[in-house]
């Protein structure tokens, strides 16, 4: 890990001459590793430069970028990350104008932790490391050959221990909407715990995040209960590629899938039988 550590802090150094700054991984004063900005004129910083672990650097770069549009800027991101950045910018959140990608290729170890399917880059400009394979998920394969009651009594068993706390929501970058319908009382009641249909705040989010989750493992990172909820939505992104031909982060030119939510009385007034 120290090679590719030094690997893409000469990379950085190269770069930072030709941008306004670098997202990077940074490790503070108390050993906790966050996204920073490492800018031209302050090469020193690059001592502090982290690896892992990994953190949710598209969610920075587009605080950055809208609050500077015409910065001219570079970020390292892993495959998940970039996936992360493509999708993104797809849905209007980032730009990738002015942006280069550094693409740091993840390690055997980082693959098995994040049981990755793909550990590396394939839109970066410049990359730091060799691309892997990527390895099995067997948690998601054991699932997958449940049966159906099976699968039904571990989501129910799983969910029953949400708190509710958002913490899934808040740390994916795939979660932009103005308006949130896990916010909405119609559907996930507030001010109360444990949830009466606990199922239900999953299942709204799984929907809303169809043909978007990066496998970036943000979510099950976060979760305080400790609910593997990677399989939920990688399972989903299995059915969009077979239904729809469609992976998230693979083609910058491939649009989404176009997924609608009826609101009552849509059904009834669209004419269909």
């Amino acid at each position: 890990m120290s090679e590719r550590l030094t690997a893409l802090r000469e990379t950085i150094r190269q770069i930072l001459p030709q941008v306004d700054g670098v997202i990077g991984l940074k490790t503070g004063p108390a050993g906790i590793v966050a996204p920073y900005l490492f800018k031209p004129g302050h090469p020193e910083m690059l001592d502090s430069l982290a690896l892992w672990p990994k953190e949710p650097v598209p969610d920075t770069l587009k605080i950055i970028q809208k609050a500077y549009p015409n910065a001219r800027l570079a970020i390292v991101c892993r495959g998940c990350e970039e996936r992360g950045v493509v999708e993104m910018f797809k849905h209007a959140q980032v730009s990738l104008e002015n942006l280069t990608l550094i693409g740091l290729q993840c390690v055997q170890e980082e693959a098995l932790f994040c049981r990755c399917a793909k550990p590396y880059t394939v839109h970066a400009r410049v990359t730091v490391g060799s691309p892997i394979a990527g390895v099995p998920d067997p948690l998601t394969e054991a699932f997958a050959a449940k049966s159906q009651a099976e699968k039904l009594a571990f989501w129910k068993e799983q969910f029953q221990h949400c708190i509710k706390c958002y913490g899934c929501r808040n740390i994916c970058p795939q979660c932009f909407c103005n308006v949130c319908a896990l916010e909405d009382e119609k559907w996930v009641e507030t001010g109360r715990l444990p949830l009466p249909n606990p199922s239900l705040y999953h299942i709204i989010r799984a929907m809303h995040m169809t043909a978007k989750c990066v496998a970036c493992r943000e979510c099950e990172e976060t979760c305080p209960a400790g609910i593997p909820l990677a399989i939920h939505f990688r399972l989903v992104a299995r059915d969009v590629k077979e239904m729809f031909h469609y992976e998230t982060g693979a083609v910058i030119e491939q649009k989404p899938p176009q997924l609608l939510t009826l609101e009552e009385g849509d059904y009834e007034r669209s004419g269909l039988p």
